[in-house]
């Protein structure tokens, strides 16, 4: 097995995977701006099993946005195990991450992301049988801290999980340190990823509450992670990566101009554009709004650009910006 995550320079900045988000273009702009490591979106093993031509365009990698890990979700072993050969053998990414994080309720609700807390055996096998059906990548999985029972009378946590799992080779796991119950809005428990620190010894990453460069720092002293996955923070803003590193390194980072932002803007809809035409740029409307965000007059430009689908509209309007 190859394992990419022990050659990469620490610490790593990671982006996380997102549902509706980090697809091909947004993963393959966030390489080029500073990402260490790119994460699909979650893909559903029972569709990657039966290798369905929609799903298997939206698992397509490109080169140049290496090392991307392809995110598997699910309940059921024997898929994650066919889902996995298929990863492997045809798409071949660097990796192969388990979401048991998802707090959505058409996820959760059906067995599958961080509902899989309350089911540690399962947990096991699902884990057991990625390994089992991509021997050559290095498999990781993405959680929270923890969910309650379904009567509410426990609580489940992802230690639990780790420690059921420590027999296996588990190549990296990424925490977010929010429960279940309250995905966004309670505040991220970084003492909790501490803890899981000191009982993982593979690559952790911490998640969670990390919006601007300035909080990395803080959340790695917290922690003692190897790294953070960025989520959110990188709405509109695949440059993070690049000012995280730079802070890191001499304590400072620039800004960047809108002239700036528009540049890399522009880059996102080409490549939106050559991977899915049209449909791509559609897609692509809810981020040339974060792109734009917090410029004046803001609310004009958005309301223009949430009707634009075509490639020479978009940048034309994005020029019209000053």
């Amino acid at each position: 097995m190859i394992n990419f995550w022990e050659k990469l320079p620490k610490p790593i900045i990671a982006l996380a995977p997102m549902c509706g988000v980090t697809d091909l273009p947004f993963r393959t702009i966030c390489h080029r701006y500073g990402a260490d490591v790119v994460y699909s979106e979650m893909t559903m093993v029972q569709a990657l099993a039966y290798k369905g031509k929609k799903t298997m365009d939206l698992v397509k990698i490109l080169e140049e946005e290496r090392p991307v890990v392809i995110q598997l979700g699910g309940n059921d072993p024997e898929l994650f195990y066919k889902a996995a050969q298929v990863v492997a053998q045809e798409i071949r990414p660097d990796g192969i991450d388990i979401n048991f994080g998802c707090p959505a309720k058409k996820v959760a609700g059906h067995g599958s992301g961080v509902s899989l807390l309350r089911d540690l055996e399962k947990s096991y096998q699902i884990i057991q049988a990625t390994i089992e059906g991509a021997p050559r990548l290095p498999v990781s999985f993405k959680t929270r801290t923890q969910i309650k029972s379904v009567d509410k009378c426990s609580t489940h946590c992802s230690l639990e999980l780790i420690e059921k799992v420590k027999d296996l080779p588990v190549a990296a796991l990424m925490i977010h340190g929010r429960s279940f119950e309250a995905p966004w809005i309670e505040t991220v428990d970084y003492e909790y990823i501490k803890e899981v620190r000191k009982n993982f010894k593979g690559i952790l990453l911490a998640n969670g509450g990390i919006y601007e460069p300035e909080k990395v720092k803080e959340v790695l002293e917290l922690t003692g992670a190897d790294g953070v996955g960025i989520a959110h923070g990188v709405y509109g803003r695949p440059w993070i990566f690049n000012q995280i590193k730079e802070l890191l390194k001499t304590g400072r980072f620039e800004d960047l101009t809108w002239p700036q932002k528009r540049k890399i803007a522009l880059e996102h809809a080409q490549l939106a554009f050559e991977a899915k035409g049209a449909h791509g740029l559609v897609e692509l409307r809810k981020q040339l709004l974060w792109y734009v965000k917090g410029l004046p007059n803001a609310t004009d430009y958005r309301e223009k650009l949430v009707t634009l689908s075509n490639l020479e509209d978009i940048k034309k309007t994005l020029l019209e910006i000053k």
